[in-house]
C-alpha cells in the first residue's frame, strides 16, 4: 500500500524520470574518480552553491560528520546550536568520528546570539580546547529561516576570529526560496556546506559536502576511511542531477502547501500553532491535551495516512512533493472526524 506519507520529505520516492535516468546512466568507479554522472553531479553541485569543488556523500549526517572530521583537530571545540541537527539527531557521531568537543548556545529557531558566539571562542590557554569550528543550520530543523543578514553577522565575527564555519544545508534550497535569494547566496556565508538530495527533491539516496578545493581533497579521503567511496555511484547521481536541475525550482509549491496546512489546522479546536510562523515545508503544533497521539497515529494509519508520534509534545507534518492539497484535505477530514469522536480521548 502506497501511504500519504507526513511523517517527513525524506520519505520521497524518486520520480519515473528518475527512475529512468538512473537506470541508463554512464557509470564508472568513483574511488578511481571516473564515474562521468557522479562526476557531472559534482561539478553542478559546486557551481549551485558557488564554492570550487563538491563531494557525494551517502546521507546528511555522513555529509556533516565528514566536515567535522575534515575541518577540526582531535580534541578540539565546535561551537553550534543546542536544538540543531548534528546535536539532536546524529547519535552524537561528533564525538565518536571527528573525536571533537562541542559548546552548545540555546537558539531554538537556529540563530546563535553573536554577541554569546564571541563569549565562548577560546583563547590561547593551554587549558582550554581549541575553538576550530562554527556550525549553522540553514534552514533549521525547527522550519525557520535564518536571514542572510544574520548569516553575514556570523561569518564576519568567524573570519574575524580566522574559524571556519560549515552550514548544514540540508534544505538549503528551501531556505534560498524563502527568503528570495539563490543558494549560493547563503553558501556565500560559509566555508563548507552540506545539503541533500533526498529531502523533499525526491532522489532516493545521497546529500552533497561542497566547499574550497583543498577542504573538499582531505574530505574525499577522510570519505574513504568513513567507507564512503561507493563505486558505480552514477547510478544514484543520475537521480541527483534531475533534482538540482529540476526538483529544486518546485520547492515554494511544498512552502504553500504546508502554509494550507497549518491555517487548517490551526482552526481545529485546541490545536496550538501559529501559520505564521510556518516557513518552509514543515508545520510544528501540538495537539489538545485529551488527544491521545498513538490512537490518532493509528486511525490515520487505517486511512493510509502515516505521521510521526511527537517528540517532547510536539508534532510535525512535512509537505513534499508526493503531498497534494487533496491529501492534505483527507487528512484533515480523518482528524476533525477522529476529534469528534470519543476515539481521541485518554
Amino acid at each position: 500500500m502506497d501511504y500519504i506519507d507526513f511523517r517527513s520529505d525524506t520519505v520521497t520516492w524518486p520520480t519515473d524520470e528518475m527512475r529512468e535516468a538512473m537506470a541508463k546512466a554512464p557509470v564508472g568507479d568513483d574511488v578511481y574518480g571516473d564515474d562521468p554522472t557522479l562526476n557531472e553531479l559534482e561539478a553542478l553541485s559546486a557551481s549551485m552553491l558557488g564554492k570550487e569543488a563538491a563531494l557525494f556523500v551517502p546521507s546528511g549526517t555522513f555529509g556533516n560528520q565528514l566536515a567535522l572530521l575534515s575541518w577540526c583537530p582531535r580534541g578540539s571545540e565546535v561551537i553550534l546550536g543546542e536544538q540543531c541537527h548534528i546535536i539532536q539527531h546524529e547519535a552524537g557521531a561528533a564525538s565518536v568520528i571527528a573525536a571533537v568537543q562541542t559548546r552548545t548556545v540555546d537558539a531554538p529557531d537556529g540563530l546563535l546570539p553573536v554577541a554569546k558566539v564571541a563569549s565562548l571562542i577560546r583563547g590561547n590557554d593551554i587549558h582550554f580546547p581549541p575553538t576550530s569550528l562554527i556550525c549553522l543550520e540553514n534552514a533549521h530543523s525547527s522550519g525557520r529561516v535564518p536571514s542572510l543578514a544574520y548569516m553575514k553577522e556570523v561569518s564576519a565575527l568567524a573570519q574575524e576570529h580566522r574559524i571556519p564555519i560549515h552550514l548544514d544545508g540540508a534544505r538549503i534550497f528551501n531556505a534560498a526560496i524563502r527568503l528570495g535569494v539563490s543558494a549560493a547566496d547563503l553558501a556565500s556565508q560559509v566555508d563548507s556546506v552540506m545539503f541533500c538530495l533526498s529531502k523533499g527533491l525526491c532522489a532516493p539516496v545521497g546529500s552533497m559536502l561542497a566547499g574550497p578545493r583543498s577542504f573538499i581533497d582531505r574530505a574525499r579521503r577522510k570519505r574513504k576511511v568513513m567507507g564512503g567511496g561507493m563505486r558505480q555511484a552514477g547510478i544514484l547521481a543520475a537521480a541527483g542531477l534531475i533534482a538540482l536541475k529540476d526538483m529544486t525550482r518546485r520547492l515554494g509549491e511544498d512552502h504553500e502547501n504546508a502554509t494550507y496546512l497549518a491555517s487548517r489546522l490551526a482552526a481545529l479546536p485546541g490545536f496550538a500553532l501559529d501559520p505564521a510562523s510556518v516557513e518552509i515545508n514543515m508545520v510544528f503544533f501540538r495537539l489538545p491535551e485529551w488527544v491521545d497521539p498513538e490512537k490518532l497515529a493509528k486511525k490515520l494509519k487505517a486511512e493510509g495516512i502515516q505521521i510521526s508520534l511527537p517528540e517532547s509534545g510536539v508534532c510535525r507534518f512535512v509537505t513534499h512533493y508526493w503531498i497534494q492539497k487533496e491529501h492534505i484535505d483527507k487528512l484533515l477530514a480523518v482528524i476533525e472526524d477522529f476529534i469528534k469522536g470519543r476515539d481521541g480521548r485518554h
